[in-house]
């Protein structure tokens, strides 16, 4: 990149940003209420960073103001660090400074007495233990041989398959890799497509290790916004248009951390941008199974036409146990058999016995599953109850499945909430764990994947803490809880 330029992953048009700015006039310099706007979006993530914006004078034809005031907005966040200016590139968003991010596997060991809502896992189902003996009684049968299947034992992929086929996605087992978790499909896929100075599009707010991953690989992650309206597909179609990014990263179905899904008409649109332009998209369908209120989310890879395209992941961390670390991919048979290879260098085969189990929990999901949608309702539930009566000014959708609400703090303070809350008994990650390089300050990931009663503790310390901060910035809307549609 020549010195001096600034990198720019896409550009937004003033009719766009009016539209993601909405109703920002209040009393008062209208300056200062158009800056705080931008500049809330570009916290939350519904501008992404390193966007160029419309220039001062297109914004103001946009939103029907001076360009007096538009370009008094744009000195004003120059100066703060949220947009910087220079010839050939425009003015492009950033942020003030550098942010350390935060994983959920820091500290997961744990402190005595505190309650960890870093990780959106379950515990194990009852009958894990059953499965588990199955398992055993059919290992003799692998014994004999090396125990190294780089694709997957026969049995295991036969099962995902008709996973697979039964969602409406025809699938064979040649189109299915086993891996050992889904972290690591993510990996390979990134891997196999992506190198130092590419660019890999991921939803934002999304999943943490997903970013870590691209960066590994030396590549970049580009953000597409996606908040509660659900992914903005107009933006993601200009930012493939405009940036060419070697893989799309998604989460179709109950997105951590936001809960949303994906409807069957954006699902298809999603397709045929895959097929449009030519670019690989995965679909991370590790929460799909987690449905407990109104239909499951169709498959992501549909009828399958878009396989050479469209790729999906699936495990059964989350549906089951964390702890059987397997995963797996289900794409076309050449790319199946080009991240065999790259896993080759790694790692060559997941475990025979825990993919043994898994085919078992397969066999009797439908009854497992029933149960484990049972009890995250009722936890999901309670949670919503406990801040609504400890935390009422809080705002959150009520997802419709998933692991974990997204809250929106009412103030940039997530950073702060979170180192304090250990000392009150809770940890919890900022909501800037899931974004790109510091946005959703505003906003905190909360599961409801542990018990009750560590529950009503968490609640409980995550109050004191949030009075310890004395926060007085007013809520940008009035505190209320909505159901997710």
């Amino acid at each position: 990149m020549p010195t001096g330029e600034l990198p720019v992953d896409r550009r937004i048009s003033g009719h766009r940003l009016a539209a993601v700015l909405g109703a920002w006039q209040r009393p008062g310099p209208a300056y200062v209420a158009l800056a705080d706007a931008v500049r809330a979006a570009i916290l939350s993530g519904s501008v992404p960073l390193s966007t160029r914006l419309p220039s001062e004078r297109e914004l103001a034809e946009a939103i029907a103001t001076s360009r007096t005031t538009t370009t008094a907005t744009y000195d004003v966040l120059r100066d703060e660090g949220y947009l910087v200016s220079r010839r050939g590139s425009g003015t492009v968003t950033t942020l003030p400074g550098p942010r350390a991010r935060v994983s959920p596997a820091d500290g997961v060991a744990g402190v005595p007495g505190v309650v960890d809502l870093g990780m959106a896992a379950p515990s194990a189902p009852s009958s894990l233990h059953g499965a588990y003996l199955a398992a055993l009684e059919a290992l003799p049968r692998y014994l004999s041989g090396t125990g190294y299947a780089p694709l997957g034992i026969t049995v295991l992929r036969e099962a995902i398959a008709r996973w697979y086929t039964l969602r409406g996605t025809p699938t064979t087992p040649d189109q299915v890799l086993v891996t050992t978790g889904a972290q690591q499909a993510i990996d390979l896929l990134v891997t196999a497509h992506a190198g130092p100075g590419d660019r890999v599009v991921v939803e934002h707010p999304t999943y943490t290790h997903a970013i870590d991953v691209v960066r590994a690989a030396g590549a970049r992650p580009v953000p597409a916004p996606s908040g509660q309206g659900g992914l903005d597909i107009d933006l993601l179609e200009s930012t493939l248009r405009q940036v060419a990014p070697r893989l799309v990263y998604l989460i179709p179905a109950h997105r951590n951390p936001t809960g949303t899904s994906l409807s069957s008409e954006d699902l298809s649109r999603v397709r045929a941008l895959a097929r449009r332009y030519r670019t690989t998209i995965v679909g991370d369908e590790v929460l799909t199974e987690l449905t407990m209120d109104g239909p499951a989310p169709a498959s992501f890879p549909g009828d399958g036409t878009a396989a050479a395209y469209v790729v999906s992941i699936g495990s059964a961390s989350k549906a089951f146990w964390g702890g059987l670390r397997v995963g797996w991919v289900r794409a076309h048979p050449d790319l199946v058999a080009r991240l065999a290879s790259t896993r080759s260098h790694a790692d060559i085969a997941t475990a025979v016995l825990e993919q043994l189990v898994v085919a078992e929990l397969l066999a009797q999901s439908d009854e497992l599953l029933a149960a484990r949608r049972v009890v995250l309702r009722e936890r999901r539930d309670l949670l919503v109850g406990l801040l609504l009566d400890q935390l009422p000014s809080w705002r959150f959708e009520v997802p419709a499945g998933g692991l974990a609400l997204w809250t929106d703090l009412g103030a940039p303070v997530s950073s702060a909430l979170a180192a304090t809350s250990t000392r009150y008994g809770v940890r919890v990650l900022p909501g800037t764990a899931f974004g790109v390089d510091g946005s959703f300050e505003r906003n905190l990931r909360l599961p409801f994947t542990t018990t009750p009663d560590e529950l009503r503790r968490a609640v409980a310390g995550l109050a004191d803490a949030w009075g310890a901060l004395g926060v007085t910035e007013p809520s940008a809307g009035p505190a209320g809880v909505h159901a997710m549609v």
